[in-house]
């Protein structure tokens, strides 16, 4: 349906406009404009034709954009329309965290296993799921054709192990270990740094303190 490159920034607006869409679904909203889609999401009218242009529009003039269809589409472009079977490499508290997250499973995605080195957690589980040795990664991936690696390692060993899990089949890492990443480039990679996420609230705070006072002068 679409075959042009689309930019980054259209795509990190992508779950947003499906999280609102299915907001809407959820209070029976059957039809929406893109002024009124707009008014919700703080994103011009513009911009969201722009957006779902690059996609093949979806709307009809006069009658908007019927909001089922619409939600249904862009989860199809996100790759929701099938179910992501996904691991967790890192069984600390934040993957743990992650493992422990239901809403996973509502947008598609299937947490089916989880790994970790220490021993004193092998065995236990997490929401039903059985934490694994790591060394059993490998032969799990290959067996039910993982693609997907959530990470939440120490940075020092989070280039490696991913290196591992690129070789072993596995095609997309959710990275939150506090590292980048140098991987082939058919392995796709979203990195979530806690950290820097931090310092850009802490930068727009501090931007918003000058502002501030530029104005009580």
């Amino acid at each position: 349906m679409y075959e042009k490159e689309i930019s980054t920034a259209v795509i990190r607006r992508l779950p947003r406009y499906y999280r609102y869409l299915g907001e809407l679904l959820a209070h029976d909203v059957v039809r929406i404009s893109s002024k009124e889609l707009s008014e919700r999401m703080g994103v011009t009218a513009s911009q969201i034709r722009q957006d779902l242009n690059n996609f093949g529009g979806f709307g009809q003039q006069g009658y908007g954009y019927n909001v089922e269809y619409l939600y249904n589409e862009i989860g199809k472009i996100l790759g929701l329309d099938k179910k992501n079977r996904i691991i967790i490499v890192g069984a600390g508290n934040l993957g743990q965290a992650i493992a422990n997250y239901g809403d996973f499973e509502r947008r598609g995605f299937e947490i089916i296993g989880i790994f970790d080195v220490n021993p004193s957690i092998v065995g236990t589980s997490v929401r039903g799921i059985t934490i694994r040795s790591a060394e059993t990664l490998e032969e799990f991936i290959k067996v039910h054709e993982v693609e997907i690696a959530v990470l939440t390692l120490p940075k020092e060993k989070a280039p490696q192990v991913a290196a591992d899990l690129a070789k072993w089949g596995i095609r997309g890492i959710w990275n939150f270990a506090p590292t980048d990443l140098h991987l082939p480039p058919h392995v796709m990679q979203e990195n979530v740094h806690l950290a820097e996420s931090l310092m850009r609230l802490s930068y727009k705070l501090k931007a918003s303190e000058k502002n501030e006072k530029k104005r009580k002068l």
